[in-house]
C-alpha cells in the first residue's frame, strides 16, 4: 500500500484529494496549519489517514516532524505539493509587498523544500511521484495575478526540470494546471476574508470543484507506472483563453 503525503490538506483541493486517495485504498498523510481541521479529517477518515500540523513555510519544523512518522508512514512514495495561496488582485503597483512575499515562501519555499526532502528517498527506492498543484495563471497572465502567477509559472517550470533531472529514473513529475474552481476558500484567502467579493467571482459561473481536481489526481497515481503526464490543464467549459486584447487611442 503506497502512501501519500498531501500539503494543504485542511481544505479545498487538500482535503478533496485526501477523501478520494483514503477510498482509492492509499496510505495519506495530510499537512496543514489548521490542527482542528485535520483532527475532523482523521476521524473521518480512519487509521489509513495520519494528520500532520505544520506551515510549509516552516523548515526546521517541517523537518522535525518529518524525522518522527511512525511505522508504516514513514517511506512517502507520492508527494502532493498541493499548498499555496492567492493573496490580492490589485496591479503590481498598488500590490502589498507583505502579499508578495508570503506567495513566495509558500508557493515556492515551501514546494521546494518539501520537494528535497523527500525526493532522496525516492531516488534511493527508485521509485515515486511528485505532483505539484500550479495553475493557469502560471501561462495565462491577468490584471492582478503578477506574483501569484510568477509562482506558478515557477512550478511549472521547477516540475519540467525535475523531469529532465529525473531522467533514467522510475519517478514520475506532474504539474496539475487548474483554472476556475470553486467551491473552496481560495478567493476568501485572496481577498482577505471579503466573502461577498469571493463569492462574485463564481456567481453565474459553472466552474470546477475540488472534487474535480481530486479525481484527476486520483486518475494520475493509478496510470501504469511507465506513463508520465507531464502537465495537464483543467477549466471549466465557461473559461478560455481570451486571446490578445488590444486598447485604442490610450
Amino acid at each position: 500500500m503506497n502512501t501519500v503525503l498531501v500539503t494543504g490538506a485542511s481544505a479545498g483541493f487538500g482535503e478533496a484529494i485526501c477523501r478520494k486517495l483514503i477510498a482509492d485504498g492509499y496510505k495519506v498523510i495530510g499537512a496543514a496549519r489548521r490542527e482542528d481541521k485535520l483532527k475532523s479529517l482523521a476521524t473521518e477518515l480512519g487509521d489509513n489517514f495520519l494528520p500532520l500540523q505544520f506551515d510549509v513555510t516552516q523548515k526546521d519544523a517541517v523537518d522535525n516532524i518529518l524525522a518522527t512518522l511512525p511505522i508504516g508512514f514513514q517511506q512517502i512514495d507520492i508527494l502532493i505539493n498541493n499548498a499555496g495561496l492567492a493573496l490580492g488582485i490589485e496591479p503590481a503597483y498598488e500590490a502589498d509587498y507583505t502579499d508578495w512575499e508570503t506567495m513566495v515562501q509558500t508557493n515556492i519555499i515551501g514546494m521546494m523544500h518539501l520537494t528535497r526532502t523527500i525526493l532522496p528517498g525516492m531516488v534511493e527506492r527508485n521509485f515515486g511521484y511528485i505532483i505539484n498543484l500550479g495553475s493557469i495563471a502560471g501561462t495565462y497572465p491577468y490584471r492582478g495575478g503578477n506574483v501569484y502567477g510568477a509562482t506558478k509559472a515557477f512550478v511549472k517550470q521547477f516540475s519540467a526540470n525535475l523531469r529532465t533531472d529525473l531522467f533514467g529514473k522510475k519517478i514520475r513529475v506532474t504539474n496539475v494546471e487548474p483554472g476556475l474552481c470553486g467551491g473552496t476558500e481560495f478567493s476568501n484567502v485572496r481577498f482577505h476574508g471579503d466573502n461577498a467579493k469571493a463569492n462574485d467571482v463564481y456567481k453565474n459561473v459553472q466552474y470546477i470543484t475540488a472534487e474535480d481536481i481530486a479525481n484527476t489526481i486520483s486518475w494520475l497515481v493509478n496510470t501504469p507506472p511507465h506513463m508520465n503526464v507531464n502537465s495537464i490543464e483543467i477549466m471549466p467549459i465557461a473559461q478560455a483563453p481570451a486571446g490578445l486584447n488590444v486598447s485604442k487611442e490610450m
